[in-house]
């Protein structure tokens, strides 16, 4: 794929991509929306890619959105030169933020410098945000006289709570990330030259000790459990996972790996070894 203000590089299992416009503070664009949308489509399907590290290049993270159009920046009435009906527009960030959802792997924010708007919206979907302690985070959207995007809405509260979601997205009010160590948001606050390091020790951790299938089923129960009614519909669910994990080479490795005190070797591969029952939340209610 032919990239322009993404930065995409795989390596033993990890991969890593940077968000490169440091000259702009990586403001979020169209051409690195598409861009984004396709690094994770493409990291779903391969299996060489079990981890997916997402940081910036520079001193910031993200400040948000482009704004050097001018005023009409959030203008999304004509686009391409044509004119777009409301019930037909689709946030970009949410576009994002879907893809970032749908892919398989485990997704960690390594958070190097600021992440304001889109910044940190489009982080959301990630499953761990590690963050430099000096960063400066908001969601301004009320003070730019719009709303929340990015699927931000859904996903925030469900992070730190209604409570914290609607002081920030009220406010609009930016603030450092050590502020809110305790809010929930991120994993880990740490010293901004320890963001990447942190990240990738635990993308190791990942890689090097976890079966790729049961990585994949553990990351739909948790997002889509939360999804459920209550724990008597999850306990269906995850009983028919354990059932059919516990039937596959890769449980009997875990367990013969166990016994015998060494490493695991792990085959099974999330693009051909899913059970045929994933993806479950998409199928009739019985």
């Amino acid at each position: 794929m032919k990239l322009t203000q993404i930065q995409y590089e795989i390596e033993k299992g990890v991969a890593t991509v940077t968000l490169d416009r440091p000259d702009k503070m990586n403001a979020f664009t169209q051409t690195m929306r598409n861009e984004l949308i396709e690094i994770f489509n493409a990291a779903d399907q391969d299996d060489s890619v079990r981890v997916v590290v997402v940081t910036g290049a520079g001193k910031a993270f993200c400040a948000g959105a482009d704004l050097s159009s001018g005023p009409s920046a959030f203008d999304r009435s004509v686009q391409d030169g044509h004119g777009v009906r409301i019930a037909e527009h689709r946030d970009g960030g949410g576009q994002v933020s879907l893809a970032v959802f749908r892919c398989r792997k485990p997704v960690i924010a390594a958070i190097n410098g600021h992440a304001v708007g889109i910044g940190i919206t489009m982080t959301l979907p990630m499953d761990m945000r590690i963050v430099s302690e000096d960063a400066k985070i908001g969601f301004p959207f009320t003070r730019r006289g719009v709303v929340p995007e990015a699927c931000s809405s859904w996903f925030l509260p469900r992070i730190v709570g209604i409570s914290k979601a609607t002081e920030w997205v009220y406010t609009g009010r930016v603030f450092r990330a050590s502020e809110e160590a305790g809010s929930g948001l991120f994993n880990h606050v740490v010293p901004q030259e320890q963001v990447l390091d942190k990240a990738m020790s635990i993308a190791r951790e990942i890689v090097e000790n976890t079966s790729a299938v049961s990585v994949a089923l553990g990351k739909a129960l948790l997002w889509h459990g939360q999804a459920e009614p209550d724990p008597q519909s999850v306990h269906l669910i995850d009983s028919r996972c354990f059932f059919w994990m516990g039937c596959q080479k890769d449980s009997h490795e875990g367990i013969e790996s166990f016994l015998q005190k060494r490493p695991p070797r792990f085959s099974m591969k999330v693009s051909s070894d899913m059970p045929d029952f994933y993806p479950w939340w998409k199928e009739p209610k019985v």
